[in-house]
């Protein structure tokens, strides 16, 4: 199933996960769907290789979106995107991706390959989501619909930087 269209209207901030640049981080929007993270047979055998749970994850980014528990990383959006949004996050910060919106990430965008993550697990991170300019490669290339780009969330996100306490 893709990405809820308004999740920013169905979820609630869940954690946020910084950059090591404070002016770049995202939050991330939960409950997450187990019935989404658990249907790919290529992300199911990752999770049990590496012995981590597969557990919901959510929606990562508010305006540049990412629903984690749909993504099946294939990295389609890391390549097309001009801008260098997105990033693999186990590549910059190899931990479970539960444990994402805990940690702190460079976001140096050094690994900008389609074919560069760790494995399947491994997940499309909007890391720099206000350097967005709009042009929605990213939502095209998308195989599974795990992506939204939508000025019409800006809002929501300034809202919950003023209210999300950790």
């Amino acid at each position: 199933m893709p990405i809820d269209p308004d999740f920013p209207k169905n979820h609630k901030v869940v954690g946020i996960h910084k950059h090591q640049d404070p002016d770049y981080f995202h939050f991330v929007w939960g409950p997450g769907r187990l019935a989404d993270a658990s249907e790919n047979d290529d992300v199911k055998k990752a999770y049990a290789e590496r012995g981590e749970e597969l557990v919901p994850l959510g929606v990562h980014g508010t305006f540049v979106s990412v629903d984690w528990d749909v993504c099946i990383a294939d990295g389609g959006c890391i390549e097309v995107c001009p801008v260098q949004v997105y990033e693999w996050y186990r590549t910059a910060v190899d931990v479970p991706a539960k444990d994402v919106p805990s940690t702190s990430s460079p976001g140096t965008g050094e690994n900008q390959k389609k074919d560069g993550r760790k494995d399947y697990t491994d997940k499309s991170d909007p890391i720099r989501e206000k350097d967005c300019i709009w042009c929605m490669a990213c939502v095209t290339v998308c195989p599974v619909g795990a992506i939204k780009v939508s000025q019409a969330n800006v809002p929501f996100h300034e809202k919950a930087r003023e209210t999300f306490k950790k």
